[in-house]
């Protein structure tokens, strides 16, 4: 069953629950279906806990909730005292709705991104420090917009012992990677890229990589690593770009070329001047909040790979990504296709691409697979 229940399919609220409170939501015959967390600022109007009439929703709950994840995270071989940085908890897909916690070589970094947990945060931070006794802080990074469509103010603090400002150093795949855990993006790292970083170290040898939305530069670092023949790292963000220099530094990696610039101006200065590349990654941030964003994000999406298409070499590479939860696979596919079209240069694929296994879909929640990508090759 679906884990959201929408404004739509309320009939009546009772007893006038408090933000976050949780509720029993009964069908229109009165039979239970769930307890839920009440939102009555959001279109989510609730958000399940469980689909069992005698589960109580308290610390022992949550706690069992918790190892749960532990467990399926070891089943998947990320194990605290082996692996370096992971995702623990991932939201609705484990079963705790707007709940994400990302671990960090021995930090914890916290989003909570709905109402229930308004009520529930202490609980939270008891049960990680049980679950997590050799942890070195916890801090909350809930200071996504999300949190505004919940009537939520955002915010950013330490929940539990202490987190340095200075960027912590994680290790992913045999490189070292810098992670700045109170300003970095989302919890400070996109580790539901790992997969596809490697995967681009292994396709990188001797080629000419441009990487546009570098962030801290993973994809680059992996191409470096992977042997390419060069690297250009492409971000808006001047400070990102310092943390991608520093990266490369860290990894004894001198050749890495940096450009700071809107992409799309970026790309067409380059088509301008007749640059062509081996292999071009587009990463770009979310361009569909919701739902009624889909249609102008599609046409960001089809200039972009529009542009990046007609850069590729003859047996050049792209790997196109998109994080947008509103833009299905089969939509970001279509729209790759259009821009091949308009580029008149058909594109086969060659792989699809998906958040790492550490970052579960559950079955019933399809919104769970949010990022999609596609390697794509123009055909002869």
């Amino acid at each position: 069953m679906h884990p959201w229940i929408f404004s739509g399919a309320v009939d009546k609220v009772t007893d006038n629950p408090k933000i976050g409170e949780t509720v029993k939501v009964l069908d229109s015959k009165g039979n239970f279906l769930a307890h839920a967390a009440y939102s009555p600022n959001s279109q989510i109007r609730a958000r399940v806990w469980s689909f069992c009439e005698s589960e109580k929703i308290d610390k022992n709950f949550l706690a069992q909730r918790l190892k749960i994840c532990l467990e399926n995270r070891r089943a998947m071989g990320f194990e605290p005292s082996e692996t370096n940085a992971f995702r623990f908890v991932n939201a609705e897909n484990d079963f705790l709705p707007g709940c994400i916690i990302d671990y960090y070589a021995g930090y914890l970094s916290v989003q909570l991104l709905s109402a229930g947990w308004e009520i529930f945060r202490e609980i939270l931070v008891e049960c990680l420090t049980e679950i997590f006794p050799d942890c070195k802080g916890t801090i909350e990074r809930s200071d996504s917009a999300v949190r505004a469509k919940e009537g939520l103010e955002a915010q950013i603090k330490i929940l539990a012992g202490s987190v340095p400002k200075e960027a912590i150093i994680i290790e992913e795949n045999g490189l070292k990677i810098l992670v700045d855990l109170h300003n970095g993006q989302k919890t400070g790292y996109y580790l539901d890229q790992r997969n596809a970083r490697k995967r681009i170290g292994e396709l990188a040898k001797n080629k000419r990589v441009l990487n546009c939305f570098c962030y801290t530069g993973g994809f680059g670092l992996f191409a470096a690593k992977g042997g390419a023949k060069s690297v250009r790292q492409v971000d808006a963000s001047a400070s990102v770009l310092e943390l991608a220099k520093q990266n490369a530094e860290l990894n004894n990696f001198s050749s890495i070329e940096y450009a700071q610039s809107d992409v799309f101006t970026y790309l067409r200065k380059c088509r301008d001047k007749g640059e062509t590349f081996d292999l071009l990654i587009l990463d770009p941030p979310k361009f569909a909040e919701s739902v009624s964003q889909v249609e102008k994000a599609a046409k960001g999406y089809k200039d972009i790979n529009l542009l990046a298409i007609k850069l590729l070499a003859p047996g050049g590479m792209l790997a196109t990504f998109s994080c947008s939860g509103h833009i299905s696979p089969e939509l970001f596919q279509k729209i790759v296709a259009d821009a091949a079209v308009d580029a008149k240069r058909p594109v086969q694929i060659l792989e699809n691409f998906r958040q790492a296994p550490d970052h579960p879909v559950l079955s019933s929640f399809p919104e769970g697979m949010y990022l999609k990508g596609l390697l794509a090759v123009p055909f002869p």
